[in-house]
C-alpha cells in the first residue's frame, strides 16, 4: 500500500530544464531535443509530475535509482542526498555523532574545522539552491496568467493553487536552511528573471522577513492537517516551518519571538495529531503507519526511491564492527562509520528505553575516531516492521525520514514558554513533557518530572534525547549557546579526544569560496 501511495507522489518525475534561454515560451527550439516550459505544461498531467520532481529532490538525488543521473555535480552522487547533507551539517558536527571514514573533508565535521572551500559544505549548499530554482519555475509557470493562456479550469485549477502554495512551501523550507546554515545568502525568487545574472545577497533578517510573509501567506492555501495525500504537505508542516523560524529569531534576527511561536504551536498541538503509542515504531520500515505524530515526512520506499542517502544511510553508516548483524536492522550489511560521543551517551537516564545504543564489542570512550569499535553504536533507525519483518528491500530501505513531528513541537511549546512567550503555561509544558517521557516509558510515569525540574537545562537535554539523529541537534545547540566556543564540550569537538573549545565563527557554515568568487555581491561570512 504504501509503495502504491510513493509511488504516486514521485513517479513520472523526469528532469525539465527550466532554465529557457528563450524569452518567448510558445518559440520552437532549434535543437529539437530541447523542451521548452510551455510545451511541457501543455500536458495536464505535468503540473502535478512536476511538482512530484520537487518532492523527490528531499529523497533522492537524481534522475535513475541510486546513482547516474545525478541532479548535482562535484561530489559523489550517494553523498550529495538532501537529508544525508543535513545530517553531516546538523548531526556529525555535534555530540550525537562522529563518523569514522575518511572520505576528503568528512572528519571536519567531527572536529568542527571545515573551511570554506569543503566539498560537502558546496553540495548541501547547491542542493538547497536547486530545490529552490525547481520551486521558483514552478511557480512561475502556475500564474493565473499562465493558467489562463492554457485555457486551465476547473478541478485541474483548482488543484494546481494547492499544488503551487505547497511548492512555495517546498522553496521556504530549503530557503530556511539556508538561512539557519548559511546567514547572509544569495536570494531569488519567481519574481526574477530567468537567464543568467548574478542575484542580491540578503541579509538574515531580510530572509527572516521574507520566510515569514510568504508561510503566512500561503498558510490558508495548504490542505487542512491530514488531509493532504501520503508524503505531501499540509498547513501544520508550514505551521511548524513557522514555529521553527520563531522559536530560533534570537539567533537569526536578534529579537525573541517566542510569544508567536506558541500561537502556531498551539495550532499543531490542537489539530488532530497525538503521540505514537511506541517511541521505536517511529522509525520502523512501516512508520508510515505514524502519521498521527509525523507532521511532515520524506518517504522512502527499497524500490521506488533508492539512493545511498536519506535512510539508507542513517542506517547502514551506523553498523559495523564484530558484534553487530546487519539482518537485525533489516538490511544486507553495514558500513562501519558512525557511533556517538560519550557526553551524549550521558544524556540519558539510568533506564530510558530511548537510550538505544548498541555497546557489546564497543567502548564508550572514543580513543580515536575511525575505528568503528570506539564510541556506542546506534540502533534507533532501522529497516524492520512492527511485527519484526524487514522491509521490501535488504539494499534499501522502506523507512520514512520524519522531518517534523508532534512531540517536537511539545517540547518547542515548552521551551518558548520557560523563555517567557505568552499563550502557554508552565503547567501545561509539563504535561507535554510527561506525556512524551510516558510513551518512552511504555506508559509508565516513572519517567515523569516534577515542575523545579522542567528548566531550559533540562529541555536541551531532552531534545537530545528524544529528537537525535533526526538533523535538529545542530540549531538546537546554537540556540543554547552550546555549539561552536566554550560552553559545552564532547570528545573530538576541536580534533582532540577529550575536546576542545572551537572558534565561535563555526556557528554559521561559509558560503562557497566559488559562489564568493563567482559573485561580486556577496560577502563570505565573517572569519573564513
Amino acid at each position: 500500500m504504501k509503495r502504491i501511495k510513493i509511488f504516486s507522489i514521485l513517479s513520472a518525475a523526469f528532469l525539465i530544464l527550466f532554465s529557457a534561454c528563450m524569452k518567448d515560451l510558445d518559440t520552437v527550439p532549434l535543437d529539437d531535443t530541447e523542451i521548452t516550459a510551455a510545451e511541457v505544461f501543455d500536458n495536464p498531467e505535468a503540473y502535478h509530475e512536476i511538482l512530484a520532481k520537487i518532492y523527490a529532490g528531499l529523497a533522492v538525488t537524481g534522475q535513475q535509482g541510486p546513482s547516474g543521473m545525478a541532479d548535482i555535480s562535484g561530489i559523489d552522487e550517494g553523498f550529495s542526498q538532501y537529508i544525508r547533507m543535513l545530517y553531516y551539517h546538523q548531526v556529525i558536527s555535534t555530540d550525537e555523532a562522529v563518523i569514522g571514514w575518511d572520505d576528503q573533508t568528512i572528519k571536519d565535521f567531527v572536529y568542527q574545522s571545515w573551511t570554506a572551500s569543503d566539498v560537502f559544505i558546496s553540495a548541501l549548499y547547491y542542493r538547497i539552491y536547486y530545490q529552490i530554482a525547481l520551486a521558483n519555475e514552478y511557480i512561475r509557470q502556475t500564474t493565473d496568467d499562465m493558467l489562463d493562456d492554457r485555457g486551465v479550469d476547473g478541478q485541474l485549477r483548482a488543484d494546481i493553487e494547492v499544488y503551487r502554495a505547497e511548492a512555495r512551501f517546498l522553496r521556504a523550507f530549503s530557503y530556511w536552511h539556508a538561512l539557519d546554515l548559511f546567514g547572509n545568502v544569495p536570494f531569488v525568487t519567481d519574481d526574477d528573471p530567468i537567464g543568467a545574472f548574478l542575484p542580491e545577497q540578503a541579509s538574515r533578517s531580510e530572509l527572516f522577513d521574507y520566510l515569514e510573509t510568504e508561510l503566512l501567506e500561503i498558510i490558508p492555501l495548504m490542505k487542512e492537517p491530514r488531509a493532504n495525500v501520503y508524503g505531501r504537505v499540509d498547513r501544520a508542516a508550514a505551521w511548524m516551518l513557522l514555529s521553527k523560524l520563531y522559536l530560533n529569531a534570537e539567533v537569526y534576527i536578534g529579537e525573541p519571538r517566542y510569544t508567536e511561536a506558541l500561537t502556531y504551536l498551539n495550532e499543531i498541538i490542537n489539530a488532530d495529531f497525538s503521540l505514537e503509542g511506541e517511541y521505536k515504531h517511529l522509525f520502523n520500515a512501516d512508520n508510515y503507519l505514524s502519521d498521527n505524530e509525523i507532521i511532515m515526512r520524506v518517504p522512502y520506499d527499497g524500490f521506488e526511491t533508492q539512493t545511498w542517502g536519506g535512510t539508507t544511510f542513517i542506517i547502514k553508516a551506523s553498523l559495523g564492527g564484530d558484534y553487530m548483524d546487519p539482518a537485525d536492522s533489516g538490511v544486507d550489511g553495514g558500513w562501519a562509520g558512525i557511533r556517538t560521543t560519550p557526553q551524549f551517551v550521558g544524556l540519558f537516564d539510568e533506564g530510558d528505553p530511548r537510550a538505544l545504543f548498541f555497546t557489546e564489542g564497543q567502548s564508550l570512550e572514543i580513543e580515536e575516531v575511525s575505528p568503528f569499535h570506539y564510541g556506542y553504536a546506534i540502533r534507533k533507525f532501522t529497516n524492520l516492521r512492527r511485527d519484526g519483518t524487514r522491509g521490501s528491500s535488504l539494499e534499501f530501505v522502506d523507512t520514512d525520514f520524519p522531518v517534523f513531528r508532534l512531540a517536537d513541537a511539545y517540547l518547542m511549546y515548552a521551551e518558548a514558554v520557560l523563555r517567557g512567550g505568552a499563550g502557554g503555561d508552565e503547567a501545561t509544558a509539563l504535561q507535554y513533557v510527561n506525556a512524551i517521557r510516558e510513551r518512552a516509558w511504555g506508559g509508565d510515569d516513572t519517567g515523569n518530572i516534577g515542575s523545579n525540574d522542567l528548566t531550559l537545562d533540562f529541555i536541551i537535554d531532552e531534545r537530545g534525547r528524544e529528537l537525535y539523529w533526526e538533523n535538529h541537534r545542530r540549531t538546537d545547540l546554537i540556540r543554547f549557546g552550546k555549539f561552536a566556543g566554550d560552553q559545552y564540550i564532547w570528545s573530538w569537538k576541536g580534533q582532540s579526544r577529550d575536546g576542545l573549545p572551537t572558534d565561535e565563527k563555526f556557528n554559521i557554515y561559509p558560503l562557497p569560496d566559488a559562489d564568493v568568487n563567482a559573485n561580486p555581491k556577496l560577502e563570505q561570512n565573517p572569519n573564513y
